[in-house]
């Protein structure tokens, strides 16, 4: 096993605990306490498997795979960015409904294989988003 997909583990496993416990902070700190009863008892899950699973990455117990790749992370990267433009702010400045479909729009223009240069691929990107 090399150091890279281990280490690619334990930030990802890392981060997942660290969202998770902030989740459920939140929802424990949050009043009335019934209506936050659900999301106390899924947070808790959550962070307890998510904490044992990034455990299980300190001390190199767990089955990584072959981790990511250069090239796995650049072509994630995009898709990355449409998101976070997504949930920051085109959601709330366009409407979920109008945000969802550029997103789609902008998400299938980028990952389709199909030639740019083509008018009919761009007609059947705009009919798969319709």
């Amino acid at each position: 096993m090399t150091d890279l997909p281990r280490s690619q583990h334990i930030v990802a496993s890392g981060a997942v605990a660290l969202v998770g416990i902030t989740v459920a902070w939140i929802s424990w700190t949050q009043e009335s306490a019934a209506a936050f009863l659900f999301p106390r008892i899924i947070s808790t899950v959550f962070v307890v498997l998510a904490l044992w699973t990034f455990g299980k990455a300190l001390i190199g117990k767990t089955k990584v795979g072959a981790g990511l790749s250069r090239n796995a992370i650049l072509a994630i990267l995009p898709g990355l960015a449409v998101m976070l433009v997504y949930v920051f702010w085109a959601a709330a400045a366009l409407g979920v409904y109008t945000a969802s479909t550029v997103a789609f729009f902008i998400l299938l223009t980028l990952y389709d294989p199909a030639p740019h240069g083509e008018v009919r691929s761009w007609i059947k990107r705009v009919v798969i988003t319709a």
